[in-house]
């Protein structure tokens, strides 16, 4: 655990913090942001569930904030096909379902991040603990775990966690508070560690 904690600081004093800095900016300023936009980026984490985020990114970019509202499904299934999405049917009916709670930034305001998470995972069909978590820290939450490969690898790596055969709702909470532990011992946010551990694991500052 000692190598990945000299890793992460020495990381935030190296130019690549002021990129993630920048990037958790962005996070901050989803809070002015319209429920389009809000909206958007829920159906680019439905998008990113079992997909690389690149290409959740890309089909997001082809659309405008308002366009997840409003295509049809016919329409939203062929561009997600169009970049190679292996699940172009089941994400677009997913899209579509979700469109009954697009004034999602209404919906969670008034929720903490936990509560907020729960009533994704409850309500929005294909988004579970990974993708709620992945939103909410998108659209500014501070404190909760994204558990992808990535982080999951590292942790397990360093001897923090034992890989899990299964990412079940018990499994995930318990490696979670493992994360934000280490957090809490850097004196920096889970948000802040996710990007930190992510460039470790792949060189690159993504959403």
């Amino acid at each position: 655990m000692e190598s990945l904690f000299v890793k992460i600081r020495k990381l935030q004093n190296d130019p690549i913090n002021l990129t993630i800095e920048q990037r958790l900016a962005e996070f901050a300023s989803f809070k002015d942001k319209s429920e389009d936009d809000w909206f958007s980026e829920l159906c680019f984490c439905i998008l990113t569930a079992n997909a690389k985020q690149k290409t959740g990114a890309a089909i997001q970019a082809q659309i405008s904030s308002s366009g997840f509202k409003t295509l049809n499904q016919e329409a939203l299934t062929d561009l997600i096909k169009m970049n190679k999405h292996r699940f172009h049917n089941t994400k677009a009916k997913y899209i579509v379902g979700a469109r009954k709670h697009q004034n999602i930034k209404s919906l969670l305001t008034d929720k903490t991040e936990k509560d907020a998470r729960y009533w994704l995972v409850q309500n929005i069909k294909g988004i579970g603990m990974k993708e709620a978590s992945h939103f909410l820290r998108n659209t500014g939450s501070q404190n909760l775990a994204i558990l992808d490969r990535h982080i999951l690898n590292l942790l397990h790596e360093n001897k923090i966690i034992k890989k899990p055969d299964k990412l079940d709702e018990k499994n995930y909470k318990k490696i979670e508070q493992k994360f934000l532990d280490i957090a809490s011992k850097l004196r920096i946010t889970g948000a802040k560690l996710d990007l930190i551990m992510w460039y470790i694991k792949t060189g690159e500052v993504l959403k």
